[in-house]
């Protein structure tokens, strides 16, 4: 049975409709007031948690460190110490944020990436920890998360099995077991094709924790299926508009396309229910619309039943179509009228 996780609140699990996480990343654009905005139609939308990354470009690399020469990425030819300048949120918008979230009904948590950033999120009461995926393979990181003993996520993209294993088992010598993994593609944007939403259950089965997806692909269908196959967090970046520009902006949901995320997620949890066969009892009254034997011309006392005289129409107050060609030659008791639903005590 897999373990349902409490995080500030709100109960995730198989049992609970999907938690959808917000990633505003750098949309801001550099604009607290735009990142309150953000905060605002996330919620609007139905979104259960904002999702912030905690760094500055100090702590994730150095000046000149390396050029961005890919050329199917986004950011060819940024200066990485450049783009992480462009795209962190100041810690000194941290607490305002929080509490934008907080005064619309919903969390917000962040994505640590040194160990002085997960001591300022304690500051401020951090209900979860997110590791991203190219530091799921940080054990003092994970480490230092796992001793908050709050709840943790973390993103599997760019990681063998035997490396998410490793964080796994650091994350369980912490003491922590609550924690969810997140299937993941690196790519920015993903594409469908690369997305793989069938190791959800498999990595499910392989760790015995909750799988969900952090999605980069375009629009919300790999989000729909990914439930279906049992994934119970859905993260997806965040903005008010591509158009605006930033960072993330491409593969970004707007405040539209959010909110049918969290309706049609929330539709695939409900439709996935149980076996079942059988008639429910919501069924009960379509079955008057099923097909039965019907008189369809005027029969006379002794006369034959016929292709002619006897048709399988709606509704199904007669005999069952099974019998049709058993009924066939035998003949009418009594006079019958067209129109007149079957029953054996007339044959």
């Amino acid at each position: 049975m897999i373990q349902e996780i409490n995080i500030g609140g709100r109960m995730v699990g198989p049992a609970h409709k999907p938690f959808i996480i917000a990633e505003m990343s750098g949309n801001h654009n550099q604009s607290l007031e735009r990142a309150l905005a953000i905060v605002d139609a996330a919620a609007a939308a139905g979104a259960d948690a904002i999702k912030l990354q905690t760094y500055t470009a100090d702590t994730m690399t150095l000046p000149g460190a390396l050029t961005i020469e890919d050329e199917d990425s986004l950011w060819k030819g940024r200066e990485l110490y450049d783009l992480y300048k462009q795209a962190y949120t100041p810690w000194e918008w941290h607490q305002a944020i929080f509490e934008r979230a907080k005064a619309n009904g919903m969390l917000a948590f962040s994505s640590p990436f040194d160990e002085s950033a997960v001591d300022f999120l304690e500051s401020l009461g951090a209900p979860a920890y997110k590791i991203a995926s190219f530091e799921n393979t940080d054990h003092p990181l994970i480490r230092k998360v796992a001793a908050t003993g709050k709840p943790v996520i973390l993103s599997t993209g760019a990681a063998t099995v035997s490396e998410l294993d490793q964080s796994v088992q650091v994350l369980r010598q912490g003491s922590c077991e609550q924690f969810i993994l997140l299937k993941c593609t690196s790519t920015y944007p993903a594409s469908p094709k690369n997305t793989n939403l069938v190791t959800i259950p498999h990595m499910q089965a392989l760790f015995d924790v909750q799988v969900g997806l952090s999605d980069h692909t375009m629009g919300i269908g790999a989000a729909v299926a990914a439930v279906a196959l049992g994934a119970t967090v859905i993260e997806k970046h965040f903005t008010l508009s591509r158009a605006d520009g930033g960072v993330d902006a491409a593969f970004s949901l707007e405040p539209d396309e959010l909110q049918a995320l969290v309706v049609e997620t929330e539709r695939a949890w409900q439709a996935i229910g149980h076996v079942q066969y059988g008639v429910q009892r919501a069924e009960e009254k379509s079955r008057l619309f099923k097909r039965s034997l019907y008189v369809a011309k005027d029969i006379m006392p002794g006369e034959t039943f016929t292709k002619e005289n006897l048709r399988v129409i709606r509704p199904g107050l007669g005999l069952a179509p099974k019998h049709y060609e058993e009924i066939l030659g035998k003949t009418a008791k009594q006079h019958l009228r067209a129109g007149t639903p079957l029953s054996w005590d007339l044959v």
